[in-house]
């Protein structure tokens, strides 16, 4: 039997508007400009904010690990 061909997933990069960090998803977005991630939204939204706390919590690590290494890189930049 003939094996099926695998169909590409396309995969779009963009920037958050409001933290400009990068993220991607699938296929192309209608209105690229408007694009929000996760936890931006949830800070533009509290009362939305339906996460468990465990979520949250490790959200919270994540963004504060990628502010340390984003802080470590301009200290390498300028020395």
């Amino acid at each position: 039997m003939a094996k099926r061909k695998k169909r590409g997933v396309e995969f779009n990069f963009y920037n958050c508007t409001i933290t400009g960090r990068k993220f991607k998803i699938h296929g192309k977005a209608q209105n690229p400009d408007d694009l929000v991630s996760v936890g931006a939204y949830y800070e533009l939204h509290p009362e939305e904010d339906d996460r468990p706390e465990l979520e949250k919590k490790q959200a919270e690590e994540v963004e504060y690990f990628e502010e340390e290494e984003e802080e470590e890189e301009q200290e390498e930049s300028e020395a």
